[in-house]
């Protein structure tokens, strides 16, 4: 049995229909990152794991109890901590006071509270700054401190809402790592929300792709990024190339098929499911610009073998994005930093049919 089960969940406001019958599994331990797009339902369903927004059907249990089933269980009683985006901490609180406020509320000793509280603050990287007031610390401590506070009450599970989004780029990007290592050292059971790819393929061990209201594929990051589920999880995680054409054979055996596209008559590309594609079928052949190999004279391989001219070029420090013009269709490469060749330069494109994916 999961630590965290979500069956059948539903939430609307209104006629709109914010999470959609969705099912979700969290094993002990594990940090799962709901992602996707603004309006996808990722954050309301965290709400509803937390107790802040009551669901219309479905059923939460953690660690074996249900939330729902018995009468609502009130967010304060589900063993829950909670990071918001927007931190939450009150300005006129010491650090101290921000983090030992919810012990407080249990009526624990003073000289335990204090012990404790600073224990956590030393664990998120903030001791010696209890005294401090959050206007006097910058936007990744005062981060640390909401994540103390979460942490103080040792809850069963751990809710962060983008809790980094606010953050500049660089400080966003340790602060991944630094969470990331304290929830593993813990061993704490985490549900984490953004809709950041790069984000969630860094802290995750599992990630849930949202899209209105659906959870469209659940997996490892390199699932997600090689075995994307449709368009839509291909485009929003990473950069693909995206040809538009027609199916004109399947070869079910091989899990790959043929298709058609603007430029060349005949692309091989491999298939999640060649039975469920026919001749006929509109499709787009798809590959990340990664995987597209270059070569300035024609090479002896005729397989998916396309001639362009590097219409664009962009400097990226250690690597050079080409962006080739083939018969009216641009195709996006990415290439080491040192590859010599211009922008007008005419090139050869080799699609790798192993990379290369039927997606719809």
């Amino acid at each position: 049995m999961a630590f965290i089960e979500i069956r059948n969940l539903v939430k609307r406001y209104g006629k709109v229909v914010a999470v959609n019958n969705i099912d979700l599994n969290v094993e002990k331990g594990e940090m799962l990152t709901l992602l996707g797009p603004s309006g996808c339902g990722k954050t309301t369903t965290l709400r509803c794991i937390a107790g802040l927004e009551k669901p219309q059907a479905g059923e939460i249990i953690i660690d074996g109890r249900s939330l729902l089933a018995e009468g609502f269980v009130q967010p304060s009683e589900r063993g829950i901590g909670m990071v918001f985006q927007n931190y939450a901490v009150w300005p006129h609180m010491k650090v101290l006071k921000n983090v030992a406020y919810g012990l407080k509320l249990q009526k624990i000793p003073k000289h335990k509270i204090r012990e404790r509280a600073l224990q956590v603050l030393d664990m998120v990287g903030l001791g010696g700054l209890e005294e401090r007031y959050p206007a006097q610390l910058s936007g990744g401590q005062q981060q640390r401190v909401a994540l103390a506070r979460a942490l103080v009450r040792n809850p069963k599970v751990l809710l962060l809402d983008e809790p980094l989004s606010n953050l500049d780029a660089k400080l966003r990007e340790k602060m991944r790592f630094e969470i990331k290592s304290l929830v593993r050292r813990m061993g704490m059971t985490s549900v984490y929300v953004t809709h950041d790819q790069a984000e969630a393929m860094v802290i995750s061990d599992r990630i849930v792709v949202m899209d209105s209201g659906n959870v469209v594929q659940t997996g490892t990051a390199q699932d997600i990024y090689q075995m994307p589920a449709n368009r839509f999880v291909a485009d929003f995680i990473g950069t693909m190339n995206f040809m538009s054409g027609e199916i004109i054979s399947v070869e079910a055996e091989t899990n790959s098929a043929y298709v058609k596209t603007e430029f060349n008559d005949k692309l091989l590309c491999k298939t999640t499911d060649g039975t469920n594609l026919k001749q006929g079928d509109q499709v787009f052949a798809s590959i990340r610009p990664e995987d597209v190999e270059i070569s300035p004279d024609r090479p002896e391989t005729s397989g998916n073998l396309v001639a362009g001219t590097i219409a664009h070029k962009a400097y990226l420090g250690n690597f050079l994005f080409f962006f080739v013009t083939v018969k009216g269709i641009t195709i996006r490469v990415q290439v080491p930093h040192y590859v010599p060749l211009e922008e007008g330069a005419d090139i050869y494109l080799s699609l790798n049919p192993e990379k290369c994916m039927v997606l719809v």
